[in-house]
Formats: C-alpha cells, sequence, structure tokens
C-alpha cells in the first residue's frame, strides 16, 4: 500500500533530529579502512639510514630462486623443443614421396641464366 501524504510528513517529523533513519544505515562502512594505506615508501618499507644494509627475509631467496630457476628452465625447455609443425611434417613427407618417384624435389636450372646484354 503506497504511502500517503500524511504518513510521510509523519515519518519525516519523527526523524527530523535523526536523517540517517529515513535513508537507512550503511553497514559495510565501519569507520576506518581495514587495509594499510599507501604511506609513501616502496612495499611498505622506510629507507634506511646511511651505512645500514637491508635484511631479507626468510621466503626472498627461495623465491627469486624458484622464479628464475623455473624460466631458466622453461626457455631451454622452449630451445629444445621438438618441431611438430604441419608445415615440416608435410616438407618431409613430400620429400619422401618426391623421392620414392624418382623426381628431384630441389630447384635446378636446366640452363644457366642469361647474361645481361650491353645496351
Amino acid at each position: 500500500m503506497p504511502a500517503t501524504h500524511p504518513q510521510l510528513l509523519r515519518a519525516l517529523q519523527a526523524t527530523r533530529g535523526h536523517p540517517r533513519a529515513i535513508v537507512g544505515h550503511r553497514f559495510a562502512s565501519h569507520g576506518a579502512p581495514h587495509y594499510n594505506e599507501p604511506g609513501g615508501w616502496l612495499f611498505g618499507e622506510k629507507p634506511l639510514p646511511p651505512g645500514q644494509k637491508r635484511v631479507k627475509e626468510d621466503w626472498e631467496n627461495i623465491w627469486y630462486v624458484g622464479m628464475f630457476g623455473t624460466m631458466l628452465a622453461a626457455a631451454v625447455l622452449l630451445y629444445y623443443k621438438p618441431d611438430t609443425s604441419i608445415q615440416t611434417w608435410a616438407l618431409k613427407e613430400a620429400k619422401q614421396r618426391m623421392e620414392a618417384r624418382g623426381e628431384k624435389y630441389k630447384y635446378e636450372p636446366s640452363s644457366p641464366p642469361p647474361s645481361p646484354s650491353p645496351s
């Protein structure tokens, strides 16, 4: 049943002190953000004073070895990957069939190319 004008007026007068009661509450926003806001430092690490050396965390060396070792292994495997393209197979098959018939599969000119005539 739609609200009539007097009902709306009563609802507005009842919430005069609390205007958010009409629009409802925003339950998703509970104050400050729950994540680490950017502070301007790279990866959240403040620069060390001069003369001090950064101490690596335990997981960093494992990550470097795993990441770059995997890249190296992938590069080696891709370099030695067998050629399985259809063009390579078709060329090999055509050469075999032509050799079986006694045909030459390489082009060899029957006569030397004509020399350019002096003009």
